[in-house]
C-alpha cells in the first residue's frame, strides 16, 4: 500500500514544481510593482522638468547658464526614458508630444499640422541659432511639459492593465533601444542615447523583478544578461565612439530572445501590434516583421501568385507597343535597378522625371514612389501599367490575357514582396558569423549608426523610412537634395515631391528615404540620380544637405549642421555600405 501512495505523493510534487515554472504564484503581483514603478518615475520626471523650467528661466549670455540648461534637459530625457517604455504602450496619444520629432508634422489625410514641441524640440532650440533668442519659446515649452507632467499619474485612473500587456511593452522597449536610442534618432545633439538606453534597460529589469520569481530557470540567465548590459552602456557610454555592434550582438540581440522564450516560459506571450512577428528572436531575423497585405493566402497559393508574378514581371505584352516589361528598368542582373540617372520614357527623346529605384525590400515600407503618392504595391504597379510614359498599358490586352489589372497586380505585388533575401554579409555577422565583417565594416556600422546619423532616417533593420518599433509608418524626408553633385556650385534641385501631392509648404521637396541595401550597387542616387557615387551622398551629408551647402531649404528636416566625417571614416561608412550586398536576390 505504501508503493502507491509515495508514487502519487512523486507525481504530485513533480506536477507542483512544473507548475512552478509556467505559471505565476500571484498574479497581481507583476502589474502592481509596474504601476508603482511608473508613479516613482512620474514623479522623477516632474521633479526633473521643474529643474529644466529653472535652467531655461535662469538663461542669460553666460555661456555656463546654457550648458546647466544642456544638462538639466539630459537629465529630463534619462528620467523620461525611464518611465518611457510605459508611456507609449499605455497613452501613445496623450503622451506623445513629450518626445515628438522637432518639425511641423502633417496628419493626413485632415492635413492637420502638428507644431514640434516636447524635449526634442527644446532640444533643438537649445542648440540651434541664438539661445537667448530662443529663450521665450525654451520657457513655454518647458512649462507646457511642467504643466503635463504633473498630470502624468492621474492618466492610471480608471486604467486596467495586465501582466501579458506590460511584458509586451518590455518587448517593444527593447527593440526601440536596439534601433532608435543608440542612434541618437531623438537626442543628435546632446548625444545622451546610450546614458539613455542605460536607464531604459534598468527600467526593465526593475519592472521584470516580480517576474522573475515565477520561472527559476530563465530568470537567472535573463536577469545577468540584463545587469551586464548596463554594465557595458555605463562604461561605454561615449556615443561617437560607442560599439554598436558589440552591443547588439552581446547584449541587445540576446536580451530580445531571451526576454521572448522567457515571456513564452510564462504563458503570457501577448501580439497587439500589426506587423511585429513576437515569434521572431530578435529584430534583425529575417522574420522579425509579419508580411501584411497578404490577402489570407496560404503558403502553396502565394507560391503560385509569386511564379505567376515573376512570369509577368517579364512579360513585354504588358505595355502598349510590346516593347517594355518590368524588368526593362528594374533588371534583375542590376539589382532590380538599371543604373541610369533617369530612365527612358516611352514617349520619343523623353526621360522619366525620377531615378529607377532597387525593389529589393520595396514591399517593407507603407508608401510607394519616390514622393509615397501610392499606398501599396499593388496601387503602384498599376499606375505604372497604365502610365502613358512606363508601359502605357492597354486594358484590352488583360482581357485577350484571360486576366484583369487586378490579378495582374496581385501577382505582380506578390514577386516583389519577395524580393527581400537579407542574405548581405551583414546579416550574416548580426545573426551570429563574427567573420562575415571587416573590423572597419563593423566600425563604419557603428558610424552610420552614430556619429553619421545615417541610422536616424535609414532605419533598422531594412534601413529605409520604416519607423522602429512599431513599423507603422514610412517617413518622408526634405534634404534639399542638389541638381547636381557639383557641391562647390550648388544648385537646388526643382522637383517638389511630395508637395506636388498635397500643397503644404511642411511638404516642399519631400520624399521618401529609400532602402540603403544594396546600395553599392544600386547608384546613382537621390530621387534625381544626381549623385553618381557613395562618396558624394555621404559628402552631401557631410556638409548638412542642401542648407548646409548654402540654399534656401527652410523647412528641411535634416540637420544643417556639419557631421565633421573625415575621409577615413567616410571609407568605413562606404565599406559597410557594400556589406549589406545580397548574395542571392530571392
Amino acid at each position: 500500500m505504501k508503493k502507491p501512495v509515495l508514487l502519487i505523493l512523486a507525481i504530485a510534487s513533480f506536477v507542483c514544481l512544473s507548475l512552478k515554472v509556467s505559471l505565476p504564484v500571484d498574479k497581481s503581483m507583476g502589474v502592481s510593482h509596474c504601476l508603482q514603478h511608473f508613479r516613482n518615475g512620474a514623479d522623477h520626471f516632474l521633479l526633473a522638468n521643474q529643474n529644466l523650467y529653472t535652467a531655461i528661466k535662469d538663461l542669460n549670455a553666460d555661456s555656463l547658464s546654457v550648458y546647466r540648461a544642456r544638462r538639466a534637459l539630459t537629465d529630463c530625457r534619462r528620467s523620461y526614458k525611464n518611465i518611457a517604455f510605459f508611456t507609449a504602450y499605455f497613452f501613445p496619444s496623450e503622451t506623445r508630444f513629450y518626445n515628438a520629432a522637432p518639425k511641423f508634422e502633417v496628419e493626413e489625410p485632415t492635413l492637420e499640422l502638428v507644431e514640434p514641441m516636447g524635449l526634442q524640440q527644446i532640444e533643438a532650440l537649445l542648440f540651434e541659432g541664438d539661445v537667448m533668442a530662443n529663450k521665450s519659446t525654451l520657457l513655454t515649452h518647458s512649462e507646457a511639459m511642467l504643466t503635463s507632467g504633473g498630470d502624468l499619474t492621474s492618466l492610471l485612473y480608471g486604467l486596467e492593465i495586465s501582466d501579458a500587456q506590460i511584458l509586451e511593452s518590455l518587448r517593444i522597449e527593447l527593440i526601440r533601444i536596439s534601433t532608435l536610442y543608440i542612434s541618437g534618432y531623438d537626442a543628435p545633439m546632446l548625444k545622451s542615447g546610450i546614458i539613455e538606453a542605460m536607464g531604459a534597460t534598468k527600467a526593465i529589469q526593475n519592472t521584470l523583478t516580480p517576474y522573475f520569481a515565477w520561472n527559476d530557470q530563465q530568470s537567472k540567465s535573463l536577469e545577468m544578461l540584463l545587469t551586464e548590459s548596463q554594465n557595458y552602456l555605463r562604461t561605454h557610454s561615449d556615443f561617437d565612439t560607442f560599439n554598436r555592434l558589440e552591443y547588439l550582438t552581446r547584449f541587445a540581440l540576446p536580451m530580445q530572445t531571451q526576454l521572448g522564450e522567457f515571456v513564452s516560459a510564462l504563458g503570457l506571450g501577448l501580439n497587439t501590434t500589426a506587423f511585429l512577428n513576437d515569434q521572431a528572436p530578435h529584430i534583425y531575423s529575417k522574420n522579425a516583421l509579419k508580411v501584411w497585405d497578404h490577402d489570407g493566402m496560404d503558403s502553396a497559393q502565394n507560391k503560385a501568385l509569386v511564379d505567376l508574378g515573376r512570369s509577368l514581371f517579364f512579360d513585354k505584352t504588358l505595355s502598349g507597343n510590346a516593347s517594355t516589361s518590368c524588368a526593362t528598368c528594374h533588371q534583375p542582373e542590376n539589382f532590380f535597378t538599371d543604373n541610369l540617372r533617369k530612365s527612358p520614357s516611352l514617349a520619343a527623346d523623353s526621360i522619366l522625371k525620377r531615378n529607377t529605384p532597387t525593389l529589393l525590400y520595396a514591399g517593407w515600407q507603407h508608401s510607394q514612389f519616390w514622393d509615397g503618392r501610392a499606398a501599396n504595391l499593388k496601387d503602384q504597379v498599376h499606375d505604372v501599367v497604365f502610365n502613358p510614359l512606363e508601359m502605357n498599358g492597354r486594358k484590352e490586352a488583360f482581357n485577350v490575357r484571360g486576366m484583369d489589372i487586378g490579378k495582374v497586380s496581385e501577382a505582380l505585388s506578390a514577386f516583389i514582396k519577395q524580393l527581400s533575401p537579407m542574405d548581405s554579409p551583414f546579416d550574416h555577422y548580426i545573426n551570429g558569423d563574427p567573420t562575415a565583417l571587416t573590423d572597419r565594416q563593423v566600425n563604419g556600422f557603428n558610424l552610420f549608426m552614430g556619429k553619421a546619423q545615417c541610422g536616424t532616417c535609414h532605419f533598422p533593420p531594412f534601413f529605409n523610412s520604416l519607423l522602429p518599433p512599431l513599423f507603422e509608418l514610412s517617413e518622408v524626408e526634405i534634404l534639399g537634395v542638389t541638381a547636381s553633385d557639383d557641391f562647390e556650385n550648388p544648385e537646388l534641385d526643382l522637383d517638389a515631391g511630395r508637395y506636388d501631392l498635397y500643397k503644404m509648404k511642411y511638404y516642399k521637396g519631400a520624399f521618401k528615404t529609400p532602402t540603403v541595401r544594396n546600395a553599392a550597387k544600386t547608384g546613382p542616387y537621390m530621387h534625381n540620380g544626381s549623385m553618381k557615387t557613395l562618396q558624394k551622398v555621404i559628402e552631401f551629408y557631410n556638409k548638412g544637405g542642401g542648407k548646409g551647402l548654402g540654399l534656401p531649404v527652410d523647412e528641411q528636416t535634416l540637420s544643417a549642421r556639419a557631421l565633421n566625417l573625415s575621409d577615413h571614416e567616410t571609407r568605413d561608412i562606404i565599406l559597410f555600405l557594400e556589406s549589406l550586398t545580397d548574395s542571392k536576390l530571392e
